[in-house]
Parts: structure tokens; sequence; C-alpha cells
């Protein structure tokens, strides 16, 4: 069957908002990748968000139900309201909650959509009460039609801590657009147009701040690492709860002057490209889409051996692991990196060809296209990657 003879599918998002972040930033690329072969709309539970805010700019629906703190029940009245007045005929609900809601609403349509759960990160530490793993386990593991989850870290969370059936857990990776990245023509010109003063060195660091991402850990890495590499400073981008006491950290370890806190940053892809080592501290990560940014920038990487990290990252191949909160093991991984020179190169060559082999945006999009399809029970062809 051609595309002209089959109509798009009706497709909503569940969300609790569009904030820039890994689950809305695929969900925006999917309504993009995916246009002329689904109507989309997306459904936040809490608040538009800036990535709602650009897509009702695009003429895209985005229905907020402003849900009230706790329990509000009346989210899945009005969730079940929207779904019948559009015809949906996929559910996709990102992260647990939107799925609890997405569930909830299923029995209150008068037709029956299929319901898809996609598990992105897990919390740190991992635990649910007995009532949430028994519910899930009799009632919404029940309602789902499919449930997915963006690496084996994120799958087993969902069937060991959460009470979902391993057997119908699919995990379907995330990627990104790898040719928004890549490596310099000329790294010292990259740091003239990022800001940098082209004679130092950078270890770059991208995230939240925000206790999962244990800032602090690098922070005190670092200023073991410096005394041995005075030509190389540290940059992190991005901002968060804990921006101020980690600034306060940084003067009590004397690094001050060669720790530079960018804030929030819209040139990621460039500044990767002035920097020449990635870190990533967390104590917890599913699949970490700036991981992959790195890698797909050839920049060596050094990160926590913990959740979906070794997916990525195969330690000695792409990257090193040391255990998280291991300050000293951080800070060997650092000098290391910066005194071996071939061995940076290597590994970050390594890092962007498992990338272009296995982390492509447009394998996710389409493994989902393809899982939509399947649940309608459409005679559509399957949608390759490179169709899109």
């Amino acid at each position: 069957m051609n595309r002209s003879a089959t109509p798009p599918l009706r497709v909503a998002f569940v969300v609790h908002r569009m904030q820039v972040a890994g689950a809305e930033m695929l969900i925006r690329a999917m309504i993009h990748q995916l246009r002329g072969r689904i109507v989309p709309t997306v459904f936040c539970l809490d608040a538009v968000g800036p990535l709602g805010e650009e897509l009702l700019r695009e003429g895209v629906e985005v229905v907020c139900f402003q849900r009230r703190p706790g329990r509000d029940w009346g989210v899945s009245r009005r969730l079940a309201a929207a779904i019948r007045q559009r015809a949906i005929d996929i559910v996709h609900a990102h992260q647990y909650t939107p799925f609890f809601y997405s569930a909830l609403a299923m029995p209150l349509c008068c037709f029956r959509p299929q319901l898809i759960l996609t598990e992105h990160g897990r919390h740190y530490p991992d635990r649910v009460s007995p009532l949430r793993r028994a519910v899930n386990r009799l009632v919404l593991d029940r309602l789902a039609d499919a449930v997915t989850a963006c690496c084996r870290f994120s799958a087993q969370g969902l069937s060991r801590v959460d009470g979902f059936a391993a057997a119908r857990i699919e995990v379907i990776e995330n990627g990104i657009a790898l040719e928004r990245y890549g490596p310099p023509a000329d790294r010292t010109l990259a740091k003239h147009a990022a800001g940098l003063d082209p004679h130092r060195q950078y270890l770059l660091h991208v995230a939240r701040h925000h206790p999962v991402k244990d800032q602090a850990t690098l922070l005190r890495a670092f200023a073991q690492a410096a005394p041995a590499l005075p030509h190389v400073d540290l940059l992190l981008a991005g901002d968060g709860p804990l921006r101020a006491e980690l600034e306060s950290l940084a003067v009590e370890l004397r690094i001050a002057p060669r720790v530079q806190f960018l804030g929030i940053r819209h040139d990621i892809p460039n500044l990767m490209q002035a920097a020449d080592c990635f870190i990533l501290t967390s104590l917890s990560e599913a699949a970490s889409l700036t991981l992959l940014e790195a890698m797909a920038s050839e920049l060596p990487v050094i990160a926590t051996a913990v959740g979906g990290n070794p997916e990525l990252v195969r330690h000695e191949h792409e990257g090193l692991l040391f255990p998280r909160q291991d300050v000293a093991a951080c800070a060997a991984a650092i000098c290391r990196l910066f005194h071996n020179p071939p061995l940076a190169a290597r590994l970050g060559a390594a890092g962007r060809q498992r990338v272009a082999e296995r982390f492509l945006l447009r394998r996710t999009v389409a493994a989902y296209y393809n899982l939509y399809c399947r649940l309608r029970g459409r005679r559509c062809h399957p949608l390759a990657p490179e169709k899109l």
C-alpha cells in the first residue's frame, strides 16, 4: 500500500510538560519527522513548557490539563474526553505518571485507542511502594498495549521495581541527529568562536545542576587532577537549584579561577567542538542524549558506570567509566585522557562510529512509527530509517 492511500494515524503524546529534556525532544523530533504520517496532539498534565510553546507556534495542537497537586482524578476524565473528541488512534505516554492517568482514561473512552508506555529515566534511589507495584502488575500492565524502554537499564527497572511483565517490554534505543555533531575542522577556531581561550584545553560537563548529576564529585575530582593539568579548565554548562552551592564549593576547593559556570547554552554542538573531553558524573542515568552528542562530536568521554551509561559507552572502547562518587577514580580518568592524546583520539573516533552504527534518531523514530502501525494492524510497509 502506498503512503498516499494510508490515512495518517492520530497520535496523542502524553507528558508532564514539554520541557527541554530527552523524552520531550524525542516527541518534537517524531512530530517533525513523521509529518504526513501522523496527526499529532500533545497532552501536557502540568504545563505547556518551552517546547510546547514552540510546537504551538508551528501549528501543532498542545493541550494542558493543569493538574492539581496530589492525585487529580479529574485529569483522566478530561483526558478521556479529549481523546474521544479527536478520535485518537494511539496514546503514547512518556514516563509513569502520564501513563497512569492515560491508563485510567482508557475505560472512559467510547472506543479503545492503543496505549503505549515508554520509560525513559529512573529515579535514584529506585524504589516504589508495594501498593504501586501490585497495581502495576494486576491492573495497569494489562491496560497497556505495548511497554517500551529507552535502554535495558530502564526496562529492568520497569520489571524488577515496578512489576511490569519483563517478557513484553521492548527496548527502543534513543538516538540523535548525527549530522548536527562532529569534530571541528579547526579546534582553535572553534574555541575562538565559543569565547574560549584557544591556548587552553577544556573538560566539558553539560547537565542541570541537580543532586542526581553529582557535580560535587566532579568538582572534587577536578581539584585533585588540576595540579597535574595546569593547561586544563573545567566548563559546566547548565543551570539549576544547586548552582550557587556548586560555585561556593569551587571557591572552597580553590579551583574557582579554572572553573567556568556557563549557564544555559543554546550552542551545545559548537561548545562540544571547542572542548577536548566530556564528563558525566551522574548518580544515575538512563540513555543520556548529551552523552551520545559528545560521542558524536568525537569527544573522548568519562562517565559513571551507572544505569544505561555502559550500554552507550564501553569502558576502554569509547570512553572511560568509573564508580559513582569515586573522586579518586574520576580524577585518575581525567588525568589519563589529558596526558594521553592518542588514547583520547582513539576513544573519540570510536564513539562517533558507535553512534553512527547504533544510536541514530531516525532509527528511533522509525521504530516507534512501526510499532504504531503494528498495534493498529496497519497494512503499511515498515518505515525504514533512511526514508526519514
